[in-house]
């Protein structure tokens, strides 16, 4: 099976761009675009992380959490950091379209940011939690898949004109892009959640390396 494109920063930033004019909630679909390229998160991860995983109870942005050991897609933790400033300011836009929405908010504005802190960061158009389909795998473990937030994830892709592209392609290009500024296998391995150093070598694989940019930063 082919590998998910590596999306390049003008195609990122042209979907970054295109989401926030287009489409019923353009906060949230700027920083969804943003949480999955930021920290190489799942869509199931995503559509399970909760308030309270990336916000402290004064409101304040965690500099690190975890991807939970309930919500990972293989059922193991793993260092989640919330310290890039274009993530955390994606999210705070998409915060505050929250409370005037009113989508999972409480009365208590001073804790979590008035949010419901165990509740799910990205909800629907309707403030409704994204629908998790669970299923039992022939080895006998959980996986749980969201295709709704699959759905909306590449239509973000689509109508930013790049093809064949969704969290996986979100995934790949967090991977890549470490690679490329000269971490080695075993952090991606460590940030991804992956289970062995091949799975990372295998993830990076493969990039299609753009020689312009290189040579743009040679002097």
């Amino acid at each position: 099976m082919a590998k998910p494109p590596v999306i390049e920063d003008a195609q990122m930033r042209h979907a970054f761009k295109v989401a926030a004019v287009t489409g019923q909630t353009p906060a949230r679909d700027v920083a969804l675009l943003h949480v999955l390229y930021g920290t190489g998160m799942t869509a199931s991860e995503v559509a399970q992380l909760e308030v309270a995983d990336v916000l402290d109870e004064l409101g304040e942005f965690r500099r690190q959490s975890e991807v939970r050991v309930a919500i990972s897609f293989n059922g193991r933790s793993r260092p989640v950091y919330w310290v890039n400033q274009k993530v955390r300011d994606a999210m705070t836009t998409y915060f505050v379209e929250r409370l005037k929405l009113g989508h999972g908010v409480t009365a208590w504005r001073s804790q979590w940011r008035g949010l419901v802190h165990l509740g799910p960061v990205f909800l629907t158009n309707d403030g409704r939690p994204f629908t998790l389909t669970t299923r039992r795998t022939a080895a006998g473990n959980t996986s749980r898949s969201c295709e709704s937030l699959t759905e909306v994830i590449r239509k973000l892709h689509d109508q930013a004109g790049i093809e064949a592209a969704g969290a996986s392609a979100a995934r790949r290009t967090f991977g890549v892009r470490l690679k490329r500024e000269g971490y080695d296998l075993r952090h991606i391995r460590e940030v991804l959640g992956l289970a062995t150093l091949s799975a990372a070598k295998a993830l990076c694989d493969g990039d299609p390396v753009d020689l312009g940019r290189i040579v743009s930063k040679v002097i």
